[in-house]
């Protein structure tokens, strides 16, 4: 029996609650479904790196990394931005490895945004942007991309902004539509915040799956936008690891000194072994210059096997997630969709209203193709054998 508490609740998240994504969890596993629906890979990573992790902690490193991060890895990180996008960050001040990078996107907000400023992002959005905004006192606000490309139109950004805004959230490669930032998106992003005080926050943990040999337009690649921005990127999402919760951030040092002000007290240092292995398996360059062809094989094969059924697949420019419309055919929710998928078909996707906080339905799913060939194949088949209703 669960322990009554006598203290009353005041809760900080009144409307948070149970998820579309803990209903579809629970009844995915009741139904034993395939898993398109987790942005996080079935397959194995490179043995090398659980033998880097091993060898770390065999080798004593097993206490606390300075707060930072290890100084050999926010080398290779700026060695990295500096070869592939052309901005130079100081190790030492300007790159912090953190605790995942939804923990750098926490520690950017909570560093840089004050009770009663605006944050501007755009819907369909990862969930964690507007709670953790919430969270400093501050509004969120939400703009919607076009449908059906998930495009930003600017002159709503530049109506949207006002003597309060503090950050823009943007998110490139985009979960959960797949789409990418242009070079014009970038040049548009410098002009609304130009002679402004709003500072970029840039989710970029798919930097390195983009799609179709194009370029990853991050705010690295803008001089003008890295001098205001906060980039976040992932070591688990780039080399299949997500379980272990490293990431890291970019900015310039007077943003940085404000970020590792919250970091240093939520969590201090990242996991000291995983940020040894890391600096072995990067220091081969690579390790994730392949990912865009490894994850566009996923991709392609993934539309290969869906061209007959009766889903219409929408572009994925990157990242791990193929958006899929059923409106032709369907009346349904999308989340009646997902569930029926499941109960009758036993396959678990993801109902694109998830990703919007006033449940906007435009009869859309997700679809991971972040797994191995028989998983894609086996919900590929299950998905050509949905029937209108």
């Amino acid at each position: 029996m669960a322990i009554q508490t006598p203290v009353q609740q005041r809760s900080k998240l009144p409307d948070v609650g149970t998820t579309i994504f803990t209903v579809i969890g629970q009844l995915s596993a009741q139904h034993k479904a395939i898993n398109l629906s987790q942005g996080a890979p079935n397959f194995p990573c490179d043995p090398k790196l659980i033998a880097g992790v091993t060898k770390a902690m065999q080798e004593g490193h097993n206490q606390y990394a300075p707060m930072t991060g290890l100084a050999s890895l926010k080398q290779l990180i700026a060695d990295k931005v500096a070869s592939l996008y052309g901005a130079v960050y100081d190790p030492a001040e300007e790159v912090l490895v953190t605790a995942s990078a939804s923990e750098g996107l926490y520690s950017a907000i909570g560093g840089l945004v004050h009770p009663g400023d605006e944050v501007i992002y755009f819907e369909p959005s990862f969930d964690s942007y507007a709670p953790i905004v919430r969270l400093q006192g501050a509004k969120p606000v939400a703009l919607k991309l076009s449908l059906p490309d998930f495009t930003v139109d600017w002159d709503e950004v530049r109506t949207a902004i006002t003597p309060r805004t503090r950050m823009i959230i943007v998110n490139t490669p985009h979960n959960p539509s797949g789409q990418v930032f242009s070079a014009h998106d970038l040049e548009m992003l410098a002009a609304v915040t130009r002679d402004t005080d709003i500072v970029i926050l840039s989710d970029e943990v798919y930097e390195h799956i983009v799609f179709d040999g194009k370029k990853h337009h991050g705010m690295a690649t803008h001089p003008q936008l890295a001098e205001r921005s906060v980039i976040v990127s992932s070591f688990g999402k780039t080399f299949h690891v997500t379980g272990w919760r490293v990431g890291y951030c970019l900015a310039p040092a007077a943003l940085m000194d404000e970020i590792c002000k919250v970091h240093q007290f939520l969590m201090f240092s990242a996991d000291t072994p995983m940020q040894y292995a890391f600096a072995d398996y990067m220091s081969d360059p690579q390790t994730y210059l392949s990912l865009a062809a490894f994850y566009q094989r996923k991709r392609d094969l993934m539309q290969s096997l869906l061209a007959d059924s009766p889903f219409e697949l929408l572009p994925s420019g990157g990242s791990f997630f193929l958006l899929a419309r059923f409106g032709h055919f369907s009346d349904e929710s999308d989340s009646e969709m997902v569930k029926r998928l499941i109960t009758d078909y036993g396959v678990a996707t993801i109902p694109l209203s998830a990703f919007y906080t006033d449940g906007t339905d435009n009869k859309i799913i997700r679809l991971s193709f972040a797994k191995d060939e028989a998983t894609l194949r086996a919900g590929a088949e299950a998905l050509c054998r949905v029937k209108p209703r």
